[in-house]
């Protein structure tokens, strides 16, 4: 049996923050526990591999929910990271840190600490803002990119587009001004992917205080009453037994975090009675206030080349991975994820509620649910649309007293008004984008369904029928002041016991209006100060 001062569940994003942080000085003895393997795969490194590691099962955990009602009965596919460095290892690179109200409203909800100016200097922790020619402006570990320069030649009608309309513009989304249409900015290196792994896990990885165990699947927490101790996990076939002198910090995601507290008994009383799990401490709020980014894309086809024709054609692509190998430059060195923007579909908002995309490459058009990603054999590009603030709220609970299994995820997507109100203020605002004279004079047709034809009826028709995530689910383990209705207070320790936190997505009070890489970034650093600051080390929320 080893003994160590910290140990963290999950070397996804979160945990490789809190890896590095709880490391650093060298006095902590800390152990990172990882469910997946090794992220040193030339598709995982390389920016365009996104495309492979979709559907990969040797990195991708391939989740699927549980039928939709709203949605038709669809069952939807959700990737998340099984691999060091989590779905930080495998997502589209883009670092977006959402609008400052976003975290205000956390704060709101009553976690003090959380608003806006309590959690910036978080954010800016972990940046090393890197302008186009390579010079970094700040001096965190994590390169977030501007590649606007580099980025495809179709931006000028995405910006004429917005002119046109009189659309606000931004050159930061994660400036003083995020609002408007813009480049995003992405979280690469020297032309390969910098992931949370890359930037935090590795370096402290040099530390000999600090341990990495890798296909290291936990089984259960070890509980001494209401006191957490330790962990055992299996790995190569063998059950292997860990404690922990001052806390346990669980950092599985917003999937597999509400599930592993289930199995721990920390959950729904009458869930963990109907698989015989014995309760530590009864709380439904665990994998409740699940939320997530729905959206739908409409595929045009172009009147010039896009990245189809780089990522289609047999010399084409030679071209390119020969660039790429050679220089690390190129289409194969950034993400397909390349324009967008923040806005409000009525001006009288006070702040935007939609998300935009505009990407100059197709793939799998028509295809509501891809578990894998093939480019279309036409030039082409997607005009894509998310309501930033969803209000529906679904659930995440085991299905199984086996740790193995994956748990039951029932979304619940579009279940209030206002969810269905802004899915068609959405779908008009990208009518009127494709309508301007400069969206016209890229369009050769468009790819059925056509938005351009749509009523309010069949927008909304069109999106249950068609919508598939953006990959942000959040909320599952949610902080706030109230045991009754949360899972860890604003400290992040779980109610009910002791020693025992959550740092990751899961915690998130309230989706954010963008992707969540970035603010689940800054939770774990916000949180590895609350850790190393705590006054009595180790002591949970009763």
């Amino acid at each position: 049996m080893a003994r160590f001062d910290y140990i963290i569940i999950g070397a996804g994003s979160a945990g490789c923050v809190l890896a590095d942080r709880l490391s650093a000085g060298g006095s902590a003895r800390v152990l990172v526990l990882e469910a997946g393997g090794s992220d040193r795969g030339f598709w995982i490194k390389t920016p365009i591999g996104y495309g492979r590691t979709f559907a990969d099962p040797a990195v991708n955990w391939k989740y699927e929910t549980r039928p939709n009602p709203a949605l038709g009965g669809r069952t939807m596919y959700w990737p998340r990271g099984r691999v060091i460095g989590g779905s930080s290892s495998i997502n589209a690179l883009v670092y977006c840190r959402g609008m400052p109200a976003d975290f205000d409203d956390w704060r709101d909800l009553g976690n003090a600490g959380w608003g806006w100016n309590d959690v910036r200097p978080y954010f800016e922790k972990s940046e090393r803002r890197v302008d186009p020619d390579g010079r970094a402006r700040t001096d965190g570990a994590l390169d977030v990119k501007d590649v606007s320069p580099f980025l495809h030649a179709t931006r000028r009608h995405w910006f004429a587009a917005a002119a046109e309309l009189g659309l606000p513009a931004t050159d930061d989304f994660n400036g003083a001004a995020p609002e408007g249409v813009g480049c995003y900015q992405v979280t690469i290196r020297n032309g390969k992917r910098w992931s949370a792994a890359d930037a935090f896990l590795r370096p402290a990885l040099r530390r000999h205080n600090l341990r990495l165990e890798t296909c290291a699947w936990v089984r259960r927490i070890r509980f001494d009453g209401r006191r957490a101790i330790g962990v055992e996990y299996l790995q190569n076939g063998a059950t292997v037994v860990a404690e922990a002198d001052r806390e346990i910090i669980l950092s599985g995601g917003s999937v597999n975090s509400p599930q592993l507290l289930q199995l721990y008994g920390i959950g729904p009383g009458a869930t963990l009675a109907e698989f015989g799990i014995p309760v530590v401490h009864d709380n439904p709020a665990v994998g409740g206030n699940l939320q997530d980014h729905l959206a739908v894309s409409y595929s045009f086809r172009a009147t010039e080349p896009t990245l189809n024709d780089v990522l289609r054609s047999p010399l084409a692509k030679l071209v390119a991975g020969m660039r790429y190998l050679a220089l690390r430059t190129g289409p194969l060195s950034l993400s397909v994820n390349q324009f967008g923007g923040f806005l409000r579909t009525d001006p009288a908002l006070a702040r935007p509620d939609v998300q935009l995309y505009f990407n100059p490459v197709t793939y799998g058009a028509g295809d509501a649910n891809r578990k894998r990603i093939d480019v279309d054999p036409f030039a082409g590009f997607i005009l894509c649309f998310q309501p930033s603030r969803p209000t529906s709220r679904g659930r995440i609970d085991i299905a199984s007293a086996d740790f193995r299994e994956a748990p039951a995820i029932l979304p619940n997507y579009l279940a209030t008004e206002k969810d269905l109100v802004d899915v068609v203020r959405g779908g008009r605002l990208i009518q009127k984008i494709a309508r301007t004279k400069a969206m016209r004079s890229l369009i050769s047709e468009p790819v059925p369904p056509a938005i351009d034809a749509m009523d309010d009826e069949a927008i909304l028709a069109d999106f249950r029928a068609r919508a598939a995530t953006v990959y942000h689910p959040v909320g599952t383990c949610r902080m706030g002041p109230r045991p009754a209705d949360s899972v860890v207070d604003p400290a992040l320790r779980v109610h009910g016991v002791e020693r025992l936190r959550v740092v990751d997505a899961s915690v998130f009070p309230a989706v954010t209006s963008a992707n969540t890489n970035a603010p689940t970034l800054m939770v774990a650093q916000k949180a590895a100060d609350l850790i190393l600051n705590a006054k009595t080390q180790g002591k949970g929320s009763p």
